[in-house]
């Protein structure tokens, strides 16, 4: 299958911005309209978390008012060690450096591929499919679970730094969830019962090389994350990730050392609404390639997803109705190349 990449990743030479990549005027980033004074929170973990009684835990309400104020907080002081992050960003962008022809065994289209590599694209009336600037990579991992046998050989040490920063992550992403829990008044295991133990869980590595004009295109469009929970890792010192605030683009620029941990669909809907999973977008730049590397935790297709019972009485009536993810992913979909808007087809009329 033919690979339609803007870029040759093995010299990093860009080539010039084709119309295949040229969004439509009013579908185009207004870099000068992003306000860097605001940005997310940033929570240090080692703050004081009170494991016993019914102390309020002055960590556990930084992350909730994070959570229902942003939908999107960094972290630092995560324990996850920094080599091992300096080490898992250097072979995914090993990997993307390698030979067109190598990565290009993994390019797919069919999107229940466990293992691909992929363009994202939007579709617009009059001028069809419109690639981003940019290249993903997509995998499954697991904390405890063997799946480096589905990952590639090529970079050598990938399967080995994959395997140790999954068990880190996989670690990483129940104390999260704890804390969010115990954020909206629940028991700490309560969202990783609703979500299930067997979750899906895989990973998205996503390149964004150098652009001749950041104005004219986009690394990934506007979206929600649509599983659970999403820990991204990003290149230090290349800012490209940004949120909406209050209708504003606000930069998540790389703090040393931290991790971007953004709420996603299925938590709004558990959290009936009180939690929230926003819009997001990366833009390009001129001068410097970036790496970002999302960790996602989802529930399997089987898991019904619907408002906890104990966050519904009369204020607070259920936002949303019960599916199956199965049935939320193809409503997924079906909404294919579009602005998609998942969650809402499953509000319940008020």
């Amino acid at each position: 299958m033919e690979m339609k990449v803007p870029f040759q990743l093995a010299n990093n030479t860009p080539l010039s911005l084709s119309p295949d990549f040229i969004l439509p005027e009013f579908k185009r980033p207004i870099l000068s309209k992003v306000f860097p004074s605001d940005s997310i929170p940033i929570i240090d973990l080692n703050d004081h978390e009170i494991d016993e009684g019914q102390g309020s835990s002055p960590l556990v309400s930084k992350i909730s008012q994070a959570c229902e104020e942003y939908g999107f907080f960094q972290i630092i002081n995560h324990g996850v060690p920094k080599e091992l992050c300096q080490k898992v960003l250097a072979v995914v962008t090993e990997f993307f450096q390698l030979p067109h022809e190598e990565r290009a065994q993994y390019l797919t289209k069919d999107h229940t591929k466990q293992v691909k590599v992929f363009n994202y694209y939007q579709k617009y009336e009059g001028l069809g499919k419109v690639i981003m600037w940019s290249e993903t990579f997509s995998h499954p991992w697991h904390p405890i679970e063997d799946f480096t046998h589905l990952l590639p050989t090529n970079p050598p040490q990938y399967r080995e730094v994959f395997a140790e920063y999954a068990k880190e992550i996989g670690a990483l992403m129940d104390r999260l969830l704890s804390l969010i829990s115990q954020g909206l008044g629940l028991e700490k295991d309560c969202l990783k019962k609703k979500i299930g133990e067997r979750a899906s869980l895989y990973s998205q590595a996503n390149y964004y090389p150098p652009c001749p004009d950041p104005e004219l295109t986009m690394g990934i469009p506007a979206h929600n994350d649509i599983v659970a929970l999403t820990v991204l890792l990003q290149s230090e010192g290349v800012t490209g990730l940004q949120v909406i605030k209050e209708e504003k683009w606000v930069p998540v620029d790389p703090v040393p050392h931290s991790f971007v941990v953004n709420l996603a669909d299925q938590i709004q809907v558990l959290s009936n609404g009180r939690y929230k999973s926003v819009d997001h977008r990366a833009v390009t730049n001129k001068w410097l390639p970036r790496v970002s590397l999302a960790m996602f935790y989802a529930p399997n297709n089987d898991i019904v997803i619907g408002p906890i019972e104990d966050l519904i009485d009369e204020e607070h009536p259920p936002k949303y109705r019960n599916y199956s993810y199965k049935e939320f992913m193809d409503e997924f979909y079906r909404q294919e190349g579009k602005r998609r808007r998942v969650k809402e087809a499953f509000e319940l009329q008020r």
